[in-house]
């Protein structure tokens, strides 16, 4: 069989180039992507696969933004269903000009490789319903909305029952990874990704002039107090060897060289692995912050938003994956992969069933664009990566369905 799922996703590679470059010209905003749901589903529709849309809506009223296919085996008769998983949301990322394939969407982009992603399991689906003869069961294709934002489309789609029924044995994400040369695999059991949250700041304080420092009470000193202290529980009261990281990248004080502002407004983000030492900081770090302002006579508003659990990779699934993918690439090039403090909404999803995660290989120094890190204007692929990405998520689902 994976001879055959290689043959017929090698077939696809033009397509999926194709594809691809769509998805990266078109891209949309988390849970705005109409356009980009409508071409997957119409490409689905077109082979004959069951597909329904319209979920993952972030509220009643609004038109969900996400699809579900399923692709059914008809060797023989199986209840047996696993799911594999596409995110589909760009980012607000202006991206670098000069591609002939780069985003027509001003200040957006696909700067973390969902197009790609969306692109892989469309090709392993379109691929596993064309072989359909050849195996039983049923693989569900999961296009989610919002990956990127709050709450997370994983989220969404499970408070929507869309898992049960069919009912899933386990799911399979896959994420490009440009510091992983491209043809090599990355996988780890347990804990693997962050959970993530977020932290919405706002010191007040007394402002006026610069010169006349006495008659005020400083927000931009306050603030800026705040996050030097706020840093001490990551040295002084996070356990060694507790892997945790606070950090703030938006602090706006808008004053002038002249003028010292009212308020400053803060935004961070709360990483970490342990969730009763989640919970207890999410107690912590405000009442910290509240006495240091209030003994400079500040106020603060602190809000968390509480964002994805930790992605907790299952070890027995993730050993199974693993193997297929020696077979595919050779033992050389299957990495075991660091804690990484980057998020994933695949989290929720890990959190209701088993759940397994691979990072995929897209970086060539021949192709310096492809080894720009995520989240970048630069950021690209090397689109000979599809064909493997969506050869592994093919034989994963398949691979789940024959044990």
């Amino acid at each position: 069989m994976i001879a055959s799922i290689q043959k017929a996703i090698a077939e696809l590679q033009p397509q999926l180039v194709e594809w691809r470059r769509h998805l990266h010209t078109h891209p949309e905003l988390s849970f705005h992507e109409t356009n980009t749901v409508r071409f997957v589903v119409q490409q689905l529709r077109e082979e004959g696969i069951e597909v329904r849309d319209g979920v993952g809506k972030l509220t009643p009223d609004s038109p969900g933004t996400g699809a579900i296919a399923l692709v059914k085996g008809t060797r023989s008769a199986s209840a047996k269903c696993f799911a594999i998983r596409a995110d589909l949301d760009a980012l607000p990322i202006q991206e670098v000009g000069g591609r002939d394939y780069g985003s027509s969407v001003p200040g957006v982009m696909h700067a973390c490789g969902h197009d790609a992603h969306t692109t892989m399991v469309l090709g392993a689906g379109i691929a596993l319903h064309r072989l359909r003869a050849q195996w039983s069961g049923t693989v569900m294709l999961v296009f989610q909305p919002g990956e990127e934002k709050e709450p997370g489309g994983a989220s969404l789609l499970i408070k929507e029952g869309v898992f049960s029924d069919p009912k899933p044995s386990g799911i399979l994400g896959q994420h490009v990874t440009p510091e992983l040369p491209m043809g090599k695999l990355g996988f780890r059991a347990g804990p693997f990704m962050a959970a993530a949250d977020e932290l919405y700041v706002t010191v007040k304080g007394k402002g006026g002039h610069a010169g006349s420092p006495h008659l005020l009470i400083d927000p931009v000193v306050i603030a800026a107090n705040v996050i030097l202290s706020l840093q001490q529980i990551v040295s002084r009261r996070n356990m060694p060897g507790r892997s945790m990281v606070l950090s703030f990248g938006k602090v706006i004080a808008n004053g002038a060289t002249n003028i010292v502002p009212d308020e400053v407004r803060m935004e961070g983000t709360l990483r970490t692995f342990d969730e009763p030492w989640r919970a207890e900081l999410h107690e912590l770090l405000p009442r910290m912050a509240k006495g240091i302002c209030e003994g400079s006579g500040a106020t603060v508003d602190f809000t968390i938003v509480k964002g994805s659990p930790v992605v907790v990779c299952d070890p027995e699934l993730t050993t199974r994956l693993r193997a297929i993918a020696v077979e595919l690439v050779g033992a050389d090039n299957v990495v075991d992969m660091d804690l990484r403090m980057g998020a994933e909404d695949f989290a929720y999803y890990t959190h209701v069933m088993p759940g397994g995660f691979v990072r995929l290989g897209t970086g060539n120094p021949a192709k310096p664009e492809t080894t720009s890190g995520l989240h970048r204007p630069e950021f690209d692929i090397d689109e000979d990566a599809l064909q493997l990405g969506a050869t592994m998520m093919a034989l994963g689902a398949l691979s789940e369905l024959t044990r």
